[in-house]
C-alpha cells in the first residue's frame, strides 16, 4: 500500500469506516436484540440444569458429586451433616461430575437435617444438639417437685437420643433474667451446634411473686425499642406448663392458670411463635400428675423430633394452635390495648401505666414510686390496690414461720439471735461496739418486705415479694409503728421462761431504744417511710436505715437519720449483677446517683457503706474497685463484713455454699489491703473498730479521730436533743469515744458479757487479738 504522498490508503480505510458506521446505525436494534436473547437464553438454560439437578438427586448422591475427585470413591457420602462449603470442594461452573450409581452406599450417624425454605423446596440444615432448659418457681414446692420430675423425664431421653444434651433447670428466683430470656442463653463460649428448648412450669397466684417481676420482664423485652420483638426468635422452640388450683379459680377467664397462659402468650411474641408443644394446664386439687405426664410424654417426642430433623414441624413455626394465648396474633401496635378477662393478669400493665395515684397512700401523701418501663402506652382507668402479703397466701404462711410477725399488709418485725444472745448476756452484735447499740434493746423491722434486688446472700428467697414499683396498698405509719412495736414485745415476752435470761436485761428489753430498718425488704420503698420515721424519733427511738442504692429518688428525699447506710456489695457493674441481681435494667446507673446523693449527705448525718463479702464473688481483686468507690461517696464509715450462712436449701439454690462464706483472716486481710488502696489515694480513713465474734471490721474517716483517739460511737441523748431543737448540726457533734475493748485489735466483745461455746459452757477469757485468733465461720453462738 502506497503511504506516500499522493496515495489513496487513507482514502480508501475512511471510507470503509464510514460505511461500517452507517450499519451499524441501521441495525443495531436488532444485533442488541440477538445479543440479550442469547444470553437470556444461556441463563436459563444453566439455571434449568442446576434445578434439574437439586431434584433428581439426593442430599447423599449431590454431596458424593462434590466429593469425588480422582482416585478418591465417595466414602465420607450419607452423612447429611455438611453443607457444600465448609471443607467440602464445590464442582466448577459447567464442570460434569458422575455420582456412583451401582455400588451401595453406606450411611452413618442420624438422618440429614432437613428444612423447609421460603420458597418451599428444602434445603440442607446444619447438624445441631438440643439442650433443654427447664425453669420454674415455687412459693409451697409443688412446682418444684412436678418440675424434678421433668428433668429425670428428660435426662432419661437425653441417655438415648444423642443429639440431646443433658437437660438443666433453673429457679426463675434464683437466675438474671437478662441472661435468658432477652435473645436466648447467655453462655461464657457461644456453641452455635446447641439449639435450646425452654420447658417452662408456671404455678398462679394471686400475690406478688417473682412471677409479676418475669411477666414485667418479658412485656418490657417484648416492647422495648431497642429490642427486636422476636428477639428470642434463636430458640429452637418453647413449651408451658401451668398449675393451677380450680377451687379458687374454676376456669381460665376467672384466673385458673393464668400467669402461665401469660407467660405463653408472651413467650410467643418473643420467639416469633415457636411454641414446641401446646401450653398444658393442670389442677393441683385432681389431675395435675397426670396431666403433666401427658404433656412431658408429648414434649419428649417434640424434643427427639427436634434433635432428628430440627425443626419443629409442617405448618405453623410451632406446632400448637397459634391463636392459644390471648391477643397472640395481635398487631404489635394494638400490643398495649390487649386486655384479659377478670382474671386480674393484666391488672400488671394497667397499674404501670395508672398516673393518678396521688392520694393511694392516705392522707393525700405523693407516692414515691419508681417506673422502670419502656412502654409508652395510654393512661388507663385506676386499678383497686391489692395487699403485698396477704394473710391467706403463701408468702405470709413461709414468713410466720421463719419467725415474722407481718404488720399489716407489706411491713415485718422480728427478733434476731442476737437480742437473744443479749438477753442471756453472751454478746451483742457488732453495732454495740462499733456505735454504742446493745442488740436486747434494738427492734429489726421493715415497713417493705418487697425488694427490688435478689441477692445471692439473701435468706429469704422464694418468700418476700420482689419488684421495681410500689404497686400495693399502703399501710398507715402510725398502724405500722404500733404493730411493729407490739410485735416485738410480744417476742421479747417469749424470752422469758428461757434458760440464762438475765432480768435486768429483759426488764430495759421492754423499752425499744433503737431500730434498725433492714430485716429483708427495702424499707426505702416504702412511700411513706419520712412519716415513720418521725414517728421513731418522737418517742426517741434511734433509726438505723438500709438501702441498696437502687431508689436515688427515695433517697434524695429521705429526711435525717441517725444513721444511714447503702449496701456496697460489688466494685464493678458486672459483679453487682451477678451476686445483687437487681431488677432495674438501669442498676448501675441507680447505684452510681445514690453514692452522689451520699456524698452530698455525708455532712449532714453519719453515712455508712456495708460491704459484705462472699467469696467468689465479690472479694477477689475487687479493692481498688471498692477504693473508688469510696472516694466517689466518701462515707464517713466503712464496714466490712463476711457473708452469712442460713444453712438453708434457698441459699444453695441461689449459688451460696459455706465455701462462699470467708474467715475472718481473709476479712481482716481484705480490709488491711482496702485500708492501703485508700491511703495510696490520699484518703484520710483507717481501721477503728472491730466485732471478731461476727466477723466484722470497721474502716472509718479520720473526722471520728479526735485528740488522737476514735469517736465512733453515738452519743444518742445529743443526738435528740439536737434534733428537737431543729438546728443544723453534723455528725460530729453527736459522737462518743469509742471503748478500748472494742478498738481494733482487741476483739470487740464486750466485758459486761460472758463468751460461751454452742452448747452454753463458757469459754476461758482470753485477751484476743486479731492475728491470733481465727473466729469459727460456722460458728452460730447464741
Amino acid at each position: 500500500m502506497d503511504l506516500g504522498e499522493g496515495g489513496t490508503a487513507p482514502v480508501v480505510l475512511a471510507d470503509w469506516l464510514d460505511r461500517l458506521l452507517n450499519s451499524w446505525h441501521d441495525y443495531r436494534i436488532g444485533f442488541s436484540t440477538f445479543l440479550v436473547l442469547c444470553f437470556l437464553i444461556l441463563v436459563w438454560r444453566r439455571r434449568r440444569s442446576h434445578t434439574l439437578h437439586t431434584h433428581n438427586s439426593s442430599p447423599g448422591l449431590e454431596k458424593a458429586a462434590w466429593l469425588e475427585r480422582d482416585d478418591k470413591e465417595a466414602d465420607e457420602t450419607g452423612t447429611g451433616t455438611e453443607t457444600p462449603g465448609e471443607g467440602v470442594s464445590q464442582p466448577a461452573v459447567g464442570e460434569t461430575r458422575k455420582p456412583r450409581s451401582s455400588a451401595p452406599k453406606v450411611v452413618t450417624g442420624r438422618k440429614p437435617i432437613v428444612t423447609k425454605s421460603r420458597s418451599g423446596g428444602h434445603q440442607q440444615a446444619e447438624s445441631s444438639c438440643i439442650q433443654p432448659l427447664i425453669f420454674f418457681t415455687s412459693l409451697t414446692g409443688t412446682t418444684e417437685r412436678l418440675s424434678k420430675g421433668v428433668l429425670a423425664k428428660i435426662e432419661s431421653l437425653a441417655v438415648t437420643q444423642p443429639a440431646v444434651l443433658k437437660p438443666e433447670i433453673h429457679d426463675l428466683s434464683y437466675i438474671d433474667l437478662d441472661d435468658y430470656f432477652i435473645s436466648g442463653p447467655k453462655t461464657p463460649v457461644p456453641r452455635p451446634d446447641v439449639r435450646y428448648v425452654y420447658l417452662l412450669l408456671v404455678p398462679s397466684y394471686d400475690i406478688d411473686t417473682i412471677l409479676n417481676t418475669f411477666l414485667a420482664h418479658l412485656d418490657e423485652t417484648h416492647n422495648d425499642f431497642r429490642i427486636d420483638t422476636a428477639s428470642m426468635s434463636s430458640l429452637a422452640g418453647y413449651t408451658v406448663f401451668g398449675v393451677g388450683d380450680k377451687d379458687g379459680w374454676p376456669t381460665e377467664e376467672k384466673g385458673f392458670c393464668s400467669q402461665a397462659v401469660e407467660v405463653d402468650m408472651w413467650m410467643a411474641k418473643l420467639t416469633g411463635r415457636k411454641r414446641a408443644y401446646p401450653l398444658g394446664l393442670g389442677d393441683v386439687k385432681s389431675n395435675v400428675d397426670q396431666t403433666l405426664q401427658d404433656w412431658t410424654i408429648g414434649v419428649c417426642g417434640v424434643i427427639e423430633e427436634l434433635g432428628t430433623t430440627g425443626t419443629l414441624g409442617e405448618g405453623v413455626p410451632g406446632s400448637g394452635d397459634a391463636d392459644e394465648s390471648d391477643g397472640e396474633d395481635l398487631e404489635q401496635a394494638d400490643d398495649a390495648e390487649v386486655d384479659f378477662p377478670d382474671s386480674g393478669r393484666n391488672k400488671r400493665r394497667k397499674l404501670a401505666s395508672a398516673t393518678d395515684l396521688e392520694d393511694v397512700g392516705g392522707k393525700g401523701a405523693p407516692m414515691a414510686i419508681d417506673f422502670t418501663t419502656y412502654s409508652t402506652t395510654t393512661p388507663s382507668a385506676p386499678v383497686a390496690l391489692k395487699a403485698m402479703v396477704p394473710k391467706e397466701s403463701p408468702t405470709h404462711a413461709a414468713l410466720t414461720k421463719q419467725g415474722y410477725t407481718i404488720v399489716g399488709s407489706h411491713s415485718g418485725v422480728k427478733i434476731c439471735r442476737w437480742t437473744k444472745s443479749a438477753l442471756r448476756g453472751r454478746g451483742s452484735c457488732y453495732k454495740n461496739s462499733f456505735y454504742g447499740i446493745a442488740s436486747h434493746l434494738c427492734m429489726e423491722t421493715t415497713p417493705s418486705l418487697s425488694c427490688s434486688n435478689k441477692c445471692v446472700f439473701c435468706w429469704r428467697h422464694g418468700t418476700n415479694p420482689v419488684s421495681t414499683t410500689w404497686r400495693w396498698q399502703v399501710d398507715d405509719p402510725q398502724m405500722i409503728f404500733d404493730g411493729a412495736k407490739e410485735g416485738h414485745y410480744k417476742k421479747i415476752k417469749m424470752m422469758r421462761g428461757v434458760p440464762g435470761v438475765r432480768s435486768e436485761r429483759f426488764e430495759e428489753a421492754m423499752r425499744i431504744r433503737h431500730c434498725a430498718l433492714s430485716l429483708v425488704g427495702e424499707p426505702i420503698f416504702y412511700p411513706r417511710i419520712n412519716e415513720f420515721l418521725g414517728m421513731l424519733h418522737s418517742e426517741q427511738i434511734s433509726s438505723f436505715l438500709v438501702c441498696n442504692a437502687q431508689h436515688p429518688q427515695q433517697l434524695q428525699d429521705l429526711r435525717r437519720v441517725t444513721q444511714l447506710y447503702v449496701s456496697i456489695d460489688a466494685s464493678n457493674k458486672d459483679s453487682l449483677r451477678k451476686i445483687d441481681r437487681p431488677l432495674h435494667r438501669d442498676f448501675w446507673e441507680r447505684f452510681q446517683a445514690c453514692l452522689d446523693i451520699l456524698r452530698e449527705k455525708r455532712f449532714v448525718q453519719r453515712t455508712v457503706y456495708r460491704l459484705t463479702l462472699v467469696k467468689g464473688f465479690n472479694v477477689d481483686d475487687e479493692v481498688e474497685g471498692y477504693a473508688d468507690l469510696v472516694e466517689k461517696g466518701l462515707p464517713c464509715f466503712v464496714e466490712v463484713k463476711g457473708v452469712t450462712f442460713c444453712g438453708t436449701s434457698t441459699s444453695a439454690g441461689a449459688g451460696l455454699t459455706m465455701q462462699n462464706v470467708p474467715f475472718y483472716e481473709e476479712v481482716v486481710a481484705f480490709v488491711e489491703a482496702l485500708d492501703k488502696a485508700l491511703k495510696k489515694r490520699g484518703l484520710d480513713y483507717g481501721i477503728a473498730a472491730e466485732h471478731a465474734h461476727s466477723c466484722c471490721v470497721l474502716l472509718a474517716s479520720k473526722r471520728f479521730f479526735i485528740n488522737e483517739k476514735w469517736h465512733t460511737i453515738i452519743d444518742y441523748e445529743k443526738f435528740f436533743g439536737l434534733l428537737e431543737q431543729g438546728v443544723d448540726f453534723a455528725p460530729e457533734d453527736y459522737c462518743k469515744e469509742t471503748p478500748e475493748w472494742a478498738l481494733w485489735g482487741n476483739g470487740g466483745f464486750d466485758p459486761r458479757d460472758e463468751r460461751v461455746d454452742r452448747k452454753g459452757r463458757p469459754k476461758e477469757k482470753k485477751e484476743v487479738v486479731v492475728r491470733a485468733v481465727a473466729e469459727d465461720k460456722s460458728q452460730l453462738e447464741f
